[in-house]
């Protein structure tokens, strides 16, 4: 097992791995991890490496709550060794459930919550969080819902996805003014080549206590190292599903990144997990995983390298062009 760092989930009591399992790949059509058998090796591979934080969702899977369902049979007998935080309501996803498009209201929580529950075998939810927001429901309704399974035991604690840093803001100070439960974690797009969150959010989300977790954070495979700008691995989701995202890549600048690493003896995947929980807001780093070699690879990058001041500046500057 290594010696993962765990670290608070915003200003909330639940400690996390910093680096996390993300369960997008549990029953993905074409993946190692499709069947129960793969997902069952990767989970156990996190376990061992020392992960206790799993993030899955109610659409991940070839069909609605597959990747739940699994991970569920996955962990059985184990359920108290983990951090299983799940996510409802994205707005462009087909769901089984009626909304008529309001995915955050109090109706549609309380249905997706139970399935949740059913899905993933268990009587609580440790994270639960809004996938995206709703427009057509007041955040207050979606507050108050989640605020009262929190009460009933249902759900430990609240976190949202892809909002902007207005909204993070606003649920902030209606959750106040109802005297109800607060998002503790905000999950967006974040990564060395993309870096918006930069700007507004994650300077919101350490403002009011609000843990963050980058998705995409590795940019499929992007900034691990494995590909190069002359030979991309060829099983491989990016080829096989979205080859642009190989012949669009920035090369010089990730041939550069590359020299960087070396340098100081890394791999690309040991940097880009130090530059990632070198952000104080940063709670966990969630990497999907089709195999066992790559979860335990994940962990083991995580704890190489604390970058200083100087090298976080050389990076910014690196990658600022892009």
């Amino acid at each position: 097992m290594s010696d993962l760092e765990f670290r608070s989930l915003g200003r909330s009591g639940l400690r996390v791995s910093a680096v996390g399992l993300g369960g997008n790949n549990f029953g993905r059509a074409g993946t190692v991890s499709e069947q129960q058998e793969g997902t069952d090796a990767v989970v156990d591979a996190a376990l061992d490496a020392g992960i206790n934080f799993i993030d899955t969702a109610d659409v991940y899977g070839r069909e609605f709550g597959l990747s739940e369902t699994m991970l569920g049979v996955a962990l059985r007998g184990r359920r108290d060794d983990v951090v299983i935080a799940t996510k409802f309501g994205h707005s462009s996803i087909p769901s089984p459930l009626p909304g008529w498009g309001a995915r955050g209201s109090r109706r549609y929580i309380r249905l997706a919550v139970e399935g949740s529950l059913r899905r993933l075998q268990t009587d609580w939810i440790d994270l639960y969080q809004l996938h995206t927001p709703d427009p057509h429901t007041p955040i207050a309704e979606t507050i108050s819902a989640l605020d009262e399974l929190v009460r009933e035991g249902k759900v430990r604690y609240i976190g949202h996805s892809n909002l902007t840093a207005w909204q993070l803001v606003e649920a902030e100070f209606t959750a106040r003014q109802l005297g109800a439960e607060r998002f503790i974690s905000a999950q967006n797009e974040y990564s060395l080549l993309a870096r918006d969150a930069e700007r507004e959010l994650l300077p919101a989300a350490e403002r009011f206590g609000v843990g963050f977790l980058p998705y995409f954070p590795l940019q499929n495979g992007l900034l691990t190292g494995k590909f190069r700008r002359d030979d991309a691995p060829v099983d491989t989701r990016i080829m096989r599903q979205r080859r642009h995202l190989v012949d669009q890549a920035p090369w010089d600048v990730l041939d550069r990144y590359r020299a960087f690493a070396e340098e100081r003896g890394l791999t690309m995947l040991e940097a880009t997990f130090g530059w990632l929980l070198s952000h104080p807001p940063l709670a966990s780093v969630i990497a999907g995983a089709t195999r066992p070699e790559q979860v335990r690879q994940n962990a083991a990058a995580g704890g190489a390298w604390q970058p200083d001041q100087a090298e976080l500046a050389e990076l910014s500057k690196l990658f600022s062009a892009h």
